[in-house]
């Protein structure tokens, strides 16, 4: 086998929904694996550079003194001043000064922080800290921690009402969405939801619709706010990983991303929400936002490490820019630059030109099991990253390189283990020369391993999935 080199949530403003695509404006995405938040002008649809937070893997894997580990989710406040970068691995938050690309600062939270929102007013930033129970808020003119709002487990993300009175905060681990009280800081009321995995939420600009989703089951929910009742429950399909809503022409509609068919979905969100088009955009679309006239819609796709821009008019790819590793959030932020100078003032370049590669994993007989493999260089070594589905519930699966051409494959290269959940999904990574090993340069004997299995641990017998 020969291998290639393998929202806190903004509320638009009336003044920004009117602000046609132009220099001042700047797409974001938080890119986990580089590390590093890629800043593009869409006006050309072009890579400024961008903003280095930490060093990428495997140079994290020691004591972390200095940087950033797993950069991961975005937020901007309501003057699109300032963006918050939400790391991860790292607990923290770092404040950027849109302008320029300076950090103006950085606070560490509590465990594993997912996303941040700016309160309409701009005074705080409320960050869902995933790893725990509770929602931190930070003064933004101090860039401290002030108060911790206890929420049910694993708050994902959370939208505000047009008038900041109200805050909806999903949960990752619990089947609820909160509706929090913004002047008390206290839950008022929690909606039974369809599953307990939602790491995304976005509201409908005129306040009326929460939309959040469901990425374990692969659907969306709709919550009335008048009512804070659940309105609609699509499915969308597997992986569903990102919302956003635009009000156009052509209607009021809502874009799904849906990592699982690489492809984005659009509703209408009239009573019904009827499906009015699929496009297609690439490996795992992952974060998603309106630009601000809602006339394109900007998708990261997590496994292309590229963000595509899409006419919301035509519903067709416009564009596509290489970003920074593994992109996750995305943020589209309207007048982010005033001056409208494309500078690349404050930023550098990390990983950004190396490609990654994804690989089909197919079943060798027809079944539900699917998955994919996503392969980048990082220097010296590779990073390998295992997508799987359909396969046994609650099972263990070795991953190999092998030379075999049929079953019984030898294991002749382990490179690692996962264990499927209840619903037979399973991620896992391998980090190592995996490309000089399948080209057999790393071998005495010059033996090249041509393929990748997917089998249960306990069997030598056939497969659940390879790639050739």
């Amino acid at each position: 086998m020969k291998f290639p080199l393998l929202p806190g949530l903004l509320l638009i403003s009336s003044v920004a929904a009117a602000q046609v695509v132009s220099h001042r404006d700047r797409v974001y995405t938080a890119d986990q694996i580089s590390n590093t938040v890629s800043v593009i002008d869409p006006m050309d649809n072009k890579l400024l550079g961008q903003i280095i937070l930490g060093k990428p893997q495997p140079d994290l894997l020691s004591a972390l003194y200095k940087g950033q580990a797993l950069v991961h989710g975005l937020g901007a406040s309501s003057d699109h001043k300032l963006l918050a970068v939400v790391s991860v691995g790292s607990n923290n938050v770092t404040f950027i000064e849109t302008a320029t690309n300076v950090i103006k600062g950085s606070v560490y939270v509590g465990r594993a922080p997912h996303e941040a929102t700016f309160r309409p007013d701009g005074k705080e930033a409320w960050i869902t800290v995933r790893g725990e129970d509770y929602l931190s808020v930070i003064d933004v003119a101090t860039m401290r921690e002030t108060r911790r709002v206890p929420v049910p487990n694993g708050p994902g993300q959370i939208a505000f009402s047009p008038d900041g009175k109200r805050a909806f905060v999903c949960s990752s681990f619990s089947p609820e969405l909160a509706v929090v009280d913004v002047a008390t800081y206290k839950v008022i009321k929690k909606v039974p939801v369809v599953s307990p995995f939602s790491p995304n939420i976005f509201p409908t600009k005129d306040g009326q619709q929460i939309w959040f989703t469901h990425k374990d089951v692969g659907k969306v929910s709709v919550l009335d706010t008048k009512t804070l009742t659940i309105s609609g429950v699509l499915t969308t399909g597997p992986v569903t990983n990102h919302v956003a809503t635009v009000d156009v022409a052509a209607g009021k509609l809502a874009y799904v991303t849906v990592g699982g068919e690489d492809v984005v979905k659009v509703y209408s969100r009239a009573p019904g929400f009827k499906q009015l088009a699929t496009i297609p955009v690439g490996a795992n679309p992952h974060g998603i936002w309106p630009s601000g006239d809602g006339s394109r819609m900007y998708v990261g796709l997590e496994n292309g490490d590229s963000a595509v821009a899409i006419s919301t008019a035509s519903n067709r790819v416009l564009a596509k820019i290489k970003v920074g590793q593994a992109p996750m959030a995305l943020m589209y932020v309207p007048n982010a630059v005033p001056a409208g100078a494309a500078t690349n003032t404050g930023l550098g370049r990390q990983l950004v030109d190396q490609p990654a590669v994804v690989r089909t994993l197919k079943p060798p007989t027809a079944g539900p099991a699917t998955g994919t493999m996503t392969l980048r260089s990082e220097g010296l070594v590779d990073l390998a990253t295992f997508a799987l589905r359909g396969l046994t519930p609650n099972t263990d699966y070795d991953i190999f390189l092998t030379s075999g051409t049929k079953a019984p494959y030898a294991r002749d290269y382990a490179l690692t283990t996962v264990r499927t959940d209840a619903k037979g999904g399973a991620m896992g990574q391998a980090l190592g020369p995996v490309q000089r090993i399948a080209g057999g340069e790393l071998n005495p004997a010059g033996k090249k391993f041509s393929r990748v299995i997917v089998a249960p641990k306990t069997t030598d017998g056939e497969p659940a999935l390879l790639a050739e």
